[in-house]
């Protein structure tokens, strides 16, 4: 039996991961329950993906396949914080993934609108950058050396909107296209790209404006019958006072004294310094019903105000309140494992974040109250939740819910909120309105027919942290171009493979080589066309995420065979 990878899981990373290794020319074996270890081989596999998702599941089928073979590289989806951490202390080869911690940078650099992405590699800060073709020439004549990553065509060209990934320098570019550019950020200012920093933008209002909307708040708040009856205690405090004061006998009351025994009758105080005893029988009878009606007015009073305080206090619990003050802030609809990620990111980065979920009950409320968000508690497919969350004065959308119809739904309903036809007044097109969709198929072709330009699949993104980490490859980071997903890792090339001896124009014209390394070498930025690999190399590549997996194939050692196996021709003839 030839080694193989094992994939356990029957969801749609599993399946993705099952579908993208087979492309790949890797032999996979499927894994149903932990019982079937020594039946797909787990002595002679090169790794396990277990990529369900179930953490207890997940869990002792990494921990038995360790036992099973100490030399398996196990990569494993936890989603548990605690588990994670604990499984990655010395897991040996391998590695534990959790697909919210992967996905969750590519949403939130999308809701800034980010066209940067920093990584690290030979020890070497990189950064992708994107600008606007300034005019019409080739990529070599604008940008000089630095590496291209990407192009977007324009909207005057033949194609608007097609991904080129990783094109030659020589290809002709046209002005209004947009192109994603790689080095260091030393290289990239001398080409004219200059690299935006992260800027926080917590909006603080000026107190006149804070006060204003204090009161208006405080008007929305209070219960339409409060006025009245306020209205109503005062009359009975001002016809009592006009009473006494030209009524009360031995001694007669002035305005002040008037005021003062007919607050403290309507009270149903009495400090002994005033008294209806001396009075006449109609003035006495008059304080009886002043008293009462006192009790009755008081009552009413204390009432409204009780509910005033309590839907004061209700409303600040649903973050509604809150929300309402915020300005350029993020809406975040959906607080589960993925959506709380993306919150915490973005809250801990400096920015005022909203959350909309429709479960009181849900695990992660936590979360966002240790970071102070505000959390509307709604169905977001409905346009009143949307405004309570502030959505005219927000600076990004992210639809995060586990429901892929309901994150469609809520975008649709979105897309039209924010659309000029709708509220002309607030109309911004540059609002990024970013949606999560599991299924990567779904996703694309949410994105074609309904024009969204942000749609993320957490398939999309977290496949190629397993995949690579199951064959090898060092994975860096992933990031978005477009509806493009690329990859950047760095993969071993070994003596005997594909690789040893190959010059880099025959690498797949789809893979960027950024530096190369060796143990007795300094660093080679930017290989050139005519530049050849050697075993011992470390090659850092860039590109979509299944040609580097097809160029890491490459890399790696002839296939160790079991015995009895029949040795392939290249083999033999070795």
């Amino acid at each position: 039996m030839r080694r193989h990878i094992i994939v356990s899981g029957d969801d749609a990373l599993a399946t993705t991961i099952i579908e993208e290794l087979n492309n790949a020319g890797v032999s996979v074996g499927k894994l149903d329950s932990p019982a079937g270890l020594a039946a797909v081989g787990i002595d002679h596999a090169v790794a396990i993906v277990c990529a369900g998702d179930d953490d207890a599941v997940n869990l002792e089928i990494a921990l038995l396949a360790r036992r099973a073979n100490p030399r398996v590289r196990v990569v494993a989806r936890l989603a548990n914080d605690v588990l994670r951490e604990a499984m990655a202390d010395d897991n040996g080869p391998g590695a534990i993934l959790d697909v919210a911690e992967l996905a969750a940078p590519s949403v939130v650099e999308a809701c800034l609108a980010y066209t940067t992405h920093p990584f690290e590699a030979a020890g070497i800060e990189f950064v992708v950058s994107g600008a606007d073709v300034p005019y019409d020439a080739t990529l070599r004549e604008i940008y000089g050396d630095l590496a291209p990553v990407a192009v977007i065509h324009g909207k005057d060209t033949a194609d608007p909107g097609a991904v080129v990934p990783c094109p030659g320098r020589d290809l002709r570019v046209s002005a209004g296209d947009w192109t994603a550019m790689i080095g260091t950020v030393d290289q990239l200012a001398g080409r004219g790209i200059k690299v935006p920093r992260p800027a926080p933008t917590r909006y603080r209002r000026p107190w006149p404006r804070r006060l204003i909307d204090a009161a208006r708040s405080l008007r929305n708040d209070v219960n339409p019958m409060f006025p009245r009856a306020l209205l109503a205690a005062a009359c009975l405090l001002a016809g009592s006072t006009i009473v006494l004061r030209f009524s009360y006998q031995r001694p007669g009351m002035q305005w002040i004294d008037a005021l003062y025994f007919s607050t403290e009758t309507i009270a149903t105080v009495g400090y002994g310094d005033f008294s209806f005893v001396q009075q006449p029988t109609w003035l006495r009878l008059f304080s009886v019903m002043l008293m009462f009606a006192g009790v009755m007015t008081t009552a009413i009073l204390v009432a409204f105000i009780a509910d005033l305080l309590l839907s004061r206090r209700f409303a600040y619990s649903a973050g509604r309140r809150r929300a309402q003050h915020l300005r350029n802030h993020v809406i975040v609809v959906g607080l589960g494992s993925f959506g709380s990620r993306v919150v915490a990111d973005l809250a801990r980065a400096g920015y005022d974040v909203a959350v909309i979920e429709l479960d009181e009950n849900n695990r992660f409320l936590s979360v966002a109250a240790e970071l102070h968000v505000p959390v509307i508690f709604g169905d977001a497919t409905l346009r009143q939740t949307l405004e309570s969350a502030g959505v005219k004065h927000a600076r990004a959308v992210a639809v995060l819910t586990q429901d892929d119809m309901v994150n469609i739904e809520t975008g649709i309903v979105l897309r039209e909120m924010l659309g000029p036809r709708v509220m002309p007044e607030v109309h911004r097109p540059d609002v990024p309105l970013v949606l999560r969709v599991y299924d990567r198929s779904l996703g694309a072709a949410v994105a074609q027919r309904f024009g969204f330009d942000n749609v993320r699949s957490t398939v999309e993104l977290a496949a190629p942290w397993f995949i690579g980490a199951a064959m090898g490859l060092q994975v860096l980071g992933t990031f978005s171009v477009g509806q493009r997903s690329f990859m950047v890792g760095g993969m071993h090339v070994a003596a005997g493979s594909e690789l040893d001896g190959l010059q880099m124009f025959e690498l797949s014209t789809q893979t960027r080589v950024i530096a190369i390394t060796r143990d007795d070498a300094p660093v080679k930025l930017h290989p050139r066309r005519d530049a050849r690999l050697c075993a011992g190399d470390t090659v850092y590549v860039v590109g979509p995420y299944r040609e580097l997996l097809a160029t890491l194939r490459k890399g790696q050692p002839p296939q160790q065979l079991a015995v009895g196996d029949k040795l392939p021709p290249k083999a033999e003839a070795s």
